[in-house]
């Protein structure tokens, strides 16, 4: 099979597309054969050598990717052989692997696809997904809400943008540029914001008129979560779920006594220690795709262009999910 190995940490240019020897299903276990794989900017960190959220820095060789989805196209001893050709997705964990051809994973992880979800939205809501559902679980948006959601062009906000207008919520998404602005406006977002232009607070201020934003989601981070913190009004919740900017929201306690505001952190070890664990929400995520809750967005690369999508999602230069097609 073909996969993508990293040999030594460092940059983007240490995926290299080889040859290598199939993987069999052990006890427990079943091959999928790889018809899509996820890429996440977790994926990124373990490259570089670092400690990937919760899971531990990876070891070297490695084939890196957690996400896939494909068919089954072998079983281990104790698994029923059923599962041969059946349509699957599953998060391989720490163990990864996803960026290749074939891959081995543990029977019990499988989810099998609802008729008529294709592949690459599998493989998004399965990881990316999942983590939305967590956020929403723990924002629980009501209609009538007003949101904020930074970085709403990417996998996790472009699924948020439109589960939270599907909810009776108005959603300000906040995008780098207008060809991404444009794209949120066209998820159900009630205002579009480039947060590039200078003044955008006084943009989202204006295109809500008096009603005050009672919800904030964001990802980036740093001085953008900052603002988005700073628009957020008295007795409102803030949900934290990621530093796409490299740097954590600056808050203090004078934040949360002024104006009352919750704050909560939607993701890393909270979401590990998710009360029924993390199944659940992989379940409703991928349903959520087959019923057309959200249509989730792809930014596809063939798996040899592992390096450029890595090179991509590093500059947030994607729109939605970026998926390795083998």
């Amino acid at each position: 099979m073909l996969a993508i190995r990293q040999h030594e940490f460092g940059g983007p240019e240490e995926l290299r597309l080889e040859e290598l020897e199939d993987p069999q299903p052990g006890v427990g276990e079943v091959r999928i054969a790889v018809r899509a794989a996820g890429v996440h900017l977790i994926d990124t960190a373990a490259r570089r050598g670092e400690r990937a959220g919760p899971l531990p820095p990876a070891t070297l060789p490695m084939t890196p990717g957690r996400e896939v989805a494909g068919v089954v196209d072998a079983v281990g001893p104790e698994v029923d052989p059923g599962l041969v050709g059946k349509r699957v997705a599953a998060d391989l964990g720490a163990r990864s692997g996803g960026y290749a051809e074939l891959t081995v994973t543990a029977a019990e992880g499988l989810h099998v696809l609802p008729d008529g979800l294709g592949f690459e939205a599998a493989v998004e809501m399965v990881g990316t997904g999942r983590t939305a559902m967590a956020i929403l679980e723990t924002a629980a948006p009501v209609a009538g809400d007003v949101a904020v959601v930074s970085a709403a062009a990417g996998g996790i906000g472009s699924i948020l943008v439109q589960a939270l207008a599907g909810a009776g919520v108005t959603v300000v998404g906040l995008a780098g540029g207008a060809e991404k602005a444009a794209v949120v406006a066209s998820l159900g977002a009630a205002a579009a914001i480039d947060y590039h232009a200078d003044g955008w607070p006084e943009e989202v201020r204006a295109a809500l008129g008096e009603r005050p934003v009672t919800l904030g989601l964001d990802g980036v981070g740093g001085g953008i979560g900052r603002e988005v913190l700073e628009l957020v009004g008295v007795g409102g919740r803030l949900v934290m779920y990621g530093t796409a900017s490299g740097a954590v929201t600056p808050l203090g306690a004078e934040d949360l006594y002024s104006r009352g505001i919750t704050v909560a952190a939607a993701i890393s070890a909270r979401l590990f220690q998710r009360p029924g664990g993390l199944r659940e929400l992989e379940s409703r995520a991928l349903q959520a795709a087959a019923d057309g809750t959200v249509s989730p967005l792809i930014d596809r690369f063939a798996l040899a262009d592992a390096a450029a999508a890595h090179q991509a999602i590093e500059g947030r230069r994607n729109v939605g999910k970026i998926v390795l097609v083998p």
